[in-house]
């Protein structure tokens, strides 16, 4: 049995009654769907697909988020694939189509995130374990909001996703969604997506604060004093990247995590005074 639904692209598919063989191409919806309880159901994942631990050693693995081995997803024979605009490639996800169901999330907010996981929830029949969890966030970023107010200092951000070139999440994206509700200003907010900025861009914007993602790329300890010679006024910190950037269960953290991060940095500000 199937039926259509339509998907976060405003996409009709078609898609399984009670879907048995399911692939994600996208780690922190793969992460949900484990959370959701279908370990038997997921057949297949990417290599980026890091948690839980245990799943991502023990399923089989279709490629990246923007190259698949086809044959390997021919030989799974999903019943249902779940994607995102943004995490896959167009090209690749219409190739799947001509075979697969394939239903595609497309997230910049919070509330998008939340609408994912709902709809999700309803896909693979856990639509009470899905509203469950999107209350369990709602509740702690509502708790994270309550201290992260009461901060009067809003600290202007500039936040890196990649070196070599320099590269920042801006507008119209995930993070910079993440940015203000963890009362962050993010000082390129005005531009568009991910945009190479130069050193000299960076310094006449003057950030209080910058921060270093762990993923894409892997930032460490030994960067910050290079970006230091930069900005010798700005804190500079390393940052979970997940927390900032995946939107299944895994933001049940992200409240938690954002009212400490600025805990933290106003203790700065203040021992800087």
């Amino acid at each position: 049995m199937h039926h259509f639904v339509i998907d976060q692209m405003q996409r009709k598919v078609k898609i399984p009654t009670q879907p048995k063989r399911i692939i994600s191409l996208v780690p922190s919806q793969t992460e949900l769907l484990f959370y959701l309880g279908l370990d038997v159901e997921v057949v297949g994942i990417t290599k980026f697909c890091v948690h839980p631990r245990v799943m991502f050693k023990s399923k089989p693995r279709i490629g990246g988020t923007k190259q698949y081995n086809f044959e390997k997803i021919k030989s799974l024979e999903p019943d249902l694939i779940i994607g995102n605009k943004e995490e896959n490639d167009q090209t690749q996800i219409e190739l799947l189509e001509t075979e697969y169901s394939v239903w595609m999330s497309d997230i910049f907010t919070l509330e998008d995130a939340l609408d994912m996981i709902l709809e999700i929830g309803k896909l693979v029949n856990r639509k009470s374990e899905a509203e469950i969890l999107i209350e369990k966030i709602r509740a702690s970023f509502h708790q994270a909001e309550q201290v992260i107010r009461q901060l009067i200092h809003r600290p202007r951000v500039a936040y890196f996703i990649w070196k070599n070139p320099t590269m920042v999440a801006a507008g119209q994206t995930f993070i910079n969604e993440m940015l203000q509700i963890g009362g962050f200003e993010n000082i390129f907010a005005t531009e568009s997506r991910y945009p190479q900025i130069s050193d000299e861009k960076l310094a006449a914007a003057r950030p209080d604060l910058i921060l270093l993602s762990s993923e894409p790329f892997p930032f460490k300890e030994k960067h910050v004093k290079e970006i230091q010679a930069i900005c010798p006024d700005a804190d500079i910190r390393l940052v979970d990247g997940e927390i900032f950037s995946w939107y299944g269960n895994r933001l049940l953290l992200a409240g938690p995590y954002f009212k400490n991060l600025r805990l933290s940095i106003e203790n700065r500000r203040q021992e800087l005074k």
